[in-house]
């Protein structure tokens, strides 16, 4: 099982904290998300190119593999100022 976490206002969008997902095998960042768009097609438009993604808690790209067990979050950029 992979526990996917969203945050920031991605969560608000969503309306969801986290999911959990038992994926049919393993596969990267990338593929994750684009299974997430096809399960939840009302998603597409929240989880685009431009959100940032760690595994384990380590910043992450659309290569880096996801297995069974791994934490993923997504979330949006941080601006400051």
């Amino acid at each position: 099982m992979i526990r996917i976490r969203f945050f920031a206002r991605l969560r608000e969008a969503l309306d969801c904290d986290f999911l959990d997902l038992c994926p049919p095998s393993p596969l990267s960042v990338a593929a994750l998300r684009r299974h997430l768009i096809h399960q939840y097609p009302h998603w597409a438009a929240h989880l685009d190119g431009r959100l940032l993604s760690a595994v384990n808690q380590e910043m992450a790209n659309g290569q880096t593999p996801v297995r069974d067990g791994d934490e993923v979050a997504f979330f949006p950029p941080v601006t400051g100022g």
